[in-house]
């Protein structure tokens, strides 16, 4: 339970920084909205420069890497990728990536925080003989994990459930009361220390209308291809959705590529008046109480968060994918004329944009229905949320997660042959000169 605690406090104060670096971003944008067109290229390939040559374990969102370390053998390389000290370098580095206004999240990266906490934690307890010493790496791992992301959402069965779906996919978890325990602790402790308040406002529209299933396909259907659409750019890449003659140029000069990137990124935000920078948190609140939302938000949303994605930048995609799954909603609600209550729309688009991006519905709607109180429309976001996530299976064989994820785990792999292959040529070189030495003797 104290393990939950401290998952609880880094994530309550990674929230608030990054909240001052939203804050801050939002401020110098709108006072010098061109000086992004040299801070975003700049910044990205400062930020792409930085996480390859010192913490290369931190790029991306986070969850990727607790997935990799759940799925790998035990062995000394297994908490490579949740190791605490290069895993703490996260918070600084998404920090940074709003502040200069990249389409990040942070609860993802709280993902990977929670989980390298939490492991530590664990280690410590169990070599002065403490709690925890009954669990093993793995289901360490899992409860910090499913607690940063129950603590940054203000959502702990959202949690519980994320754990179940997406960590345990595949993996031989045992789901002992202390787990879930952990899991629940991280979340109620920040309840405890905030508040029991949803993390966007509540809910408050239609919670049904009529031809009500109809409109439910509808956002699974375009939810689904726009979601799959979305991690079939993550997972393939700048280099693997750029023209072949360009390939080679782009894996050789990465820097250079995340300045052009952050120029994409400037371009986007300027069209959208700063709608794409960080979360969009905005952008979801304002839909979500029916206020007027521009129809290109969503696309130009889903692009952004592909562009800073691609920098190699440590940054979360989870809140950028609700908040284009808001802004297709709003889209949908445009094009069908108006007819239907526009906050319902959003609310189904945000947990099946979600659910189609990840291929897990029920975690998409528990946790979409937790960040708004909307507990009467749970049964319809489900719907929702698994024709969405079927949709998406078309484009991507395997969920994003667990494709990058596969990544990871051989890149480690990968490193630990290398540093066995010089372990032998010392070896031998040892061998060698022993012998020479006994020759001239």
């Amino acid at each position: 339970m104290n393990g939950g605690g401290l998952v609880s406090l880094f994530s309550l104060g990674f929230a608030k920084l990054a909240d001052l670096g939203l804050h801050w971003n939002a401020l110098w944008t709108a006072k010098h909205p061109y000086a992004v067109w040299v801070v975003l290229p700049l910044g990205l390939a400062f930020l792409a420069w930085v996480t390859a040559k010192y913490t290369p374990y931190v790029s991306g969102s986070g969850i990727p890497q607790v997935i990799a370390s759940i799925d790998m053998p035990y062995s000394a390389n297994k908490s490579k990728l949740i190791a605490f000290g290069q895993t703490l370098w996260k918070i600084p580095l998404t920090f940074l990536a709003m502040l200069f206004g990249a389409s990040v999240g942070r609860e993802g990266p709280s993902v990977q925080v929670g989980a390298a906490v939490m492991y530590a934690w664990g280690n410590v307890c169990r070599r002065h003989g403490l709690a925890f010493k009954g669990l093993n790496a793995n289901e360490l791992m899992a409860t910090g994990a499913a607690g940063g992301l129950a603590a940054a959402f203000n959502a702990p069965l959202g949690g519980v459930i994320f754990a179940i779906e997406e960590l345990g996919r595949g993996i031989l978890l045992r789901w002992e009361r202390r787990v879930l325990l952990g899991v629940l602790a991280a979340g109620f402790i920040l309840v405890a220390i905030e508040g029991n308040n949803p993390y966007f406002p509540n809910y408050h529209g239609q919670t049904s209308v009529p031809y009500m299933f109809l409109w439910v396909i509808l956002c699974g259907v375009v939810s689904g291809v726009l979601g799959g659409v979305f991690a079939w750019l993550l997972a393939k890449g700048v280099a693997g959705t750029a023209p072949a003659k360009m390939r080679g140029w782009i894996r050789r000069h990465p820097i250079y590529t995340a300045f052009i990137l952050g120029l994409i990124l400037a371009g986007l935000g300027t069209f959208t008046h700063g709608q794409t920078y960080g979360t969009g948190y905005e952008v979801v609140t304002k839909a979500l109480d029916g206020q007027t939302v521009a129809s290109e938000v969503g696309i130009s949303k889903l692009f952004a968060t592909v562009a800073t994605y691609w920098t190699g930048t440590a940054g979360g995609i989870f809140t950028p994918a609700l908040t284009t799954g808001a802004g297709i909603g709003v889209q949908v609600w445009s094009l069908t004329g108006e007819i239907v209550d526009q906050r319902l729309l959003v609310l189904l688009c945000m947990a099946a944009f979600l659910a189609g991006a990840t291929q897990s519905p029920v975690t998409a709607s528990v946790i979409v229905m937790e960040m708004t109180a909307s507990e009467p429309v749970l049964f319809w976001l489900l719907i929702c949320s698994l024709i969405a996530s079927i949709i998406s299976r078309q484009f991507n064989a395997k969920p994003f997660y667990h494709f990058a994820a596969g990544r990871f785990r051989q890149r480690i792999q990968e490193e630990a042959k290398q540093q066995e292959a010089i372990k032998q040529d010392a070896v031998k070189q040892e061998v060698t000169k022993q012998a020479v030495q006994e020759e001239t003797k």
